[in-house]
């Protein structure tokens, strides 16, 4: 598609080259031309007089003319298409591409669509703008922490506490807890480490947890398929007890007859821990096992004991390690975006082991530094664009293309629209509701002055629109790439239908980043991913958080605001977002870690 839409290119701009000929752009060619349309003009006459002998005299007379004005335009026109064919996309990429050159391949499937843009005007403004910053040679200083004090952070979630309290605790055990845990691969972390924590809060047994097979991810991978269970039950092994399996006498139980088989609906969304000692315990203490079905976001974050708190930033950011087989695919992708081999930080030894090396690579590049790269988590899948009920500038096509997609996927959002007020698209955005477009991800990028030469990593899944939505950014950052760019279908092949296993390579892809852009703060990859940034980043690693709400009243002055005015609001949006505080009450530990249970603060 790519070699298609090049060779299209050529052609077009071969005509336009033609036509500026013959409108007198070009005075040699077109001298030629009309010498030649002369001849025309003058043989056609010779034919109106019936003079034949004087034609043949004029031809004879021309005739080396002609042959010399046929033979320049020839020539020309053969040079044309020499030049044309020398620049050809695909002669460019087998003859004069550095090797390990990354491509941008078609992203989605947009056959049929017209390309999408709601902010033509700002969009050229920020054509111009890059332009000019390319010219300058200026760098964003976001590619750094906006904030020192985000330095003076450091983990320390495994820290050493006293121990006799703790083994006093191991030895006088209640039950078992066995966690079935639905969601994809980052809700499913999440109610791993909660469950960390039920089991150390009621001293139970924590069977290693599984998690349910899902119509949306259609994952069947287990907990071992993704993390290594030895090292997880070794790493908590002072903490809480943890074992692969229940006992032969109560997996032959019925969960539901005896009364333990506790669902999301029995429990509070973020219970307390309260609530867990009165409903759970005697539970656990009656029948010596209780299963949790489900488990999404079932433990609050206050008031939890600060040990607690501890415990799972323990589990989130120390005891959770990927498998070998995703760190060496993820070690393998990361190299080859950076076009670098070695280490660079503490992120890359924790999400990838053994797997990143401490040594660069030996050839031509041994002394150039990593290719840096923006992360960007775009939330623009079908779902979510469909759910928010916002409008994206695609007409009554788009329109009659989501409400059909609501109407199959979210029956219970249609019967709830219908019983209560419509809210109309133009509020919703004021509201801050609707997800970010590639176009406007590409604004606030350009805003903060990111050069059209950085690559990005896109995660996620299928954009919503395909190529057709994806091109106003494209325009701008023509370096897009993806997993499915960097990695070949065989190093892919066993990652096939495990949806949650393809999402670990774009959460290692995003943690290690220079800079992660999210779109959507409610993500859990989000969230995840800008915590452990947080923990492990020492105040390298930037996280951009634009607020939709404050972004869409920015945007709504499209046809009126100036570059450098929609450049200084955007640039104080994501500064005031990077400033340096601590967990806020209620706030999640694992987007937040900063704060004394997880973190420790040096001077």
């Amino acid at each position: 598609m790519f070699k298609q839409e090049s060779k299209q290119k050529d052609t077009c701009n071969y005509q336009f080259r033609y036509q500026k000929m013959v409108q007198g752009h070009d005075p040699n060619k077109l001298e030629l031309f009309n010498g030649f349309r002369s001849y025309n003009s003058m043989k056609s006459n010779s034919f109106k007089g019936g003079y034949i002998g004087k034609r043949h005299t004029w031809m004879r007379k021309h005739l080396s003319s002609i042959v010399v004005t046929v033979a320049l335009m020839g020539f020309l026109y053969l040079l044309d298409s020499f030049i044309s064919s020398v620049f050809e996309p695909s002669v460019i990429q087998s003859n004069s591409m550095p090797k390990n050159m990354i491509v941008p391949l078609e992203i989605g499937d947009s056959r049929g669509k017209d390309v999408v843009q709601m902010y033509d005007r700002l969009a050229s403004m920020a054509s111009s703008a890059l332009v000019e910053r390319e010219l300058k040679q200026d760098e964003s200083k976001f590619w750094k922490e906006s904030y020192r004090q985000a330095s003076e952070w450091s983990p320390c979630a495994d820290r050493k506490e006293s121990t006799s309290v703790r083994t006093e605790k191991l030895q006088s055990n209640t039950g078992y807890i066995l966690v079935s845990a639905n969601g994809g691969l980052n809700q499913q972390r999440v109610a791993v480490c909660n469950a960390v924590a039920v089991a150390s809060l009621l001293n139970a047994t924590l069977v290693i947890p599984r998690f349910l097979f899902s119509n949306v991810w259609k994952d069947p991978s287990q907990f071992g398929d993704i993390y290594q269970e030895e090292y997880f039950i070794k790493t908590l092994t002072n903490e809480v007890n943890i074992v692969k399996d229940l006992p032969p006498h109560l997996k032959s139980l019925d969960f539901k007859e005896i009364g333990s088989l506790i669902t999301d609906a029995d429990m509070s969304k973020e219970a307390t821990p309260t609530e867990y000692i009165e409903k759970v315990l005697p539970l656990l203490s009656k029948n010596g096992v209780v299963h949790f079905l489900g488990f999404g976001n079932r433990l609050g974050f206050d008031p939890l004991p600060s040990q607690l708190q501890r415990l799972r930033c323990k589990c989130n950011y120390h005891a959770l390690k990927f498998v070998h087989k995703i760190q060496e695919t993820g070690s393998l992708l990361i190299r080859r975006i950076r076009k670098y081999d070695g280490s660079r930080n503490k992120l890359d030894k924790q999400l990838l082991g053994k797997f990143i090396t401490g040594f660069r690579s030996n050839g031509p590049d041994i002394d150039r530094e990593p290719l840096k790269y923006i992360a960007l988590h775009l939330r623009f899948e079908v779902d979510m664009v469909a759910y928010s009920l916002c409008e994206f500038g695609g007409g009554q096509v788009e329109k009659t293309e989501l409400q059909a997609y609501r109407e199959v996927h979210f029956p219970l959002l249609m019967q709830r629209l219908k019983r209560t007020r419509a809210v109309s698209a133009e509020e919703l955005r004021r509201s801050g509701k609707c997800p970010l477009t590639p176009e406007e991800a590409a604004l606030v990028l350009a805003a903060l002055g990111f050069t059209s030469e950085t690559y990005i990593y896109l995660a996620g899944s299928q954009i919503y629109g395909g190529k057709s939505r994806m091109q106003p950014l494209t325009n701008l950052y023509p370096h897009v790439i993806t997993k499915e760019d960097l990695l070949s279908p065989t190093e892919l092949a066993p990652f096939k239908n495990f949806s949650s296993q393809l999402a670990a390579l774009d959460f290692i892809a995003c943690a290690t980043a220079d800079v992660f852009a999210i779109t959507d703060s409610g993500s859990q990859l989000s969230s995840l991913v800008s915590g452990f940034r947080t923990y492990y980043g020492r105040g390298h690693a930037p996280t951009l958080r634009p607020s939709k709400k404050r972004l869409a009243e920015i945007l709504s002055k499209n046809q009126t605001i100036d570059w450098k005015e929609f450049e200084a609001r955007v640039t104080k949006m994501i500064s005031g977002a990077q400033s340096v505080r601590l967990r806020g009450w209620g706030r999640s530990i694992y987007r937040q870690p900063r704060c004394p249970e997880c973190m420790c603060k040096f001077q």
